[in-house]
């Protein structure tokens, strides 16, 4: 079976990244790191032992962090979605990585690295979904409205 793994470059903050991530998620850990040699230093700038490459592992899907310079920045066109049981789960991830970083719109923010996130109960997609019209429409009017989500406003706008 193929294996893929997610490749997020970062300036410089690589090992800080990853080791922020693992603290906020339950299923975590960081793994090997690899560090800048000598070689190819007139390409990429770094300092010879400075830290190259970190592997972190989320919830069971495999990262590597690439300290590659100021080149490259994240925007939206990315983002990763947590998926949450309820609102407990919603305000725990929304607090954890808006700290430093800004909430943006519904459900979404950036954190302080500049990484998208999509902070998403279980019932958003079955409310945006639902066979009755009206009441789809309702929940994506509230959820138009909000920043972080709110469970119990979104299920209150979707009945009328």
């Amino acid at each position: 079976m193929p294996k893929i793994t997610t490749c997020l470059w970062f300036d410089s903050e690589a090992e800080e990244a990853a080791r922020f991530y693992v603290s906020i998620f339950k299923n975590a850990s960081v793994g090997r790191i690899g560090r800048y040699g000598t070689e190819g230093r007139e390409f990429h700038g770094k300092e010879p032992g400075s830290v190259m490459t970190v592997e972190f592992e989320l919830e069971g899907h495999k990262y590597l962090a690439l300290n590659g310079g100021p080149q490259f920045k994240f925007d939206e066109a990315v983002s990763f979605i947590v998926d949450c049981r309820d609102q407990a789960e919603v305000d725990y991830y929304w607090e954890k990585l808006t700290a430093g970083g800004k909430e943006v719109a519904c459900g979404w923010l950036k954190d302080k690295y500049g990484l998208s996130w999509q902070i998403t109960p279980e019932v958003l997609p079955k409310l945006l979904r639902d066979p009755d019209k009206d009441k789809a429409n309702r929940a994506m009017r509230a959820m138009l409205g909000m920043k972080k989500i709110d469970v119990a406003a979104l299920e209150n706008a979707a009945r009328g």
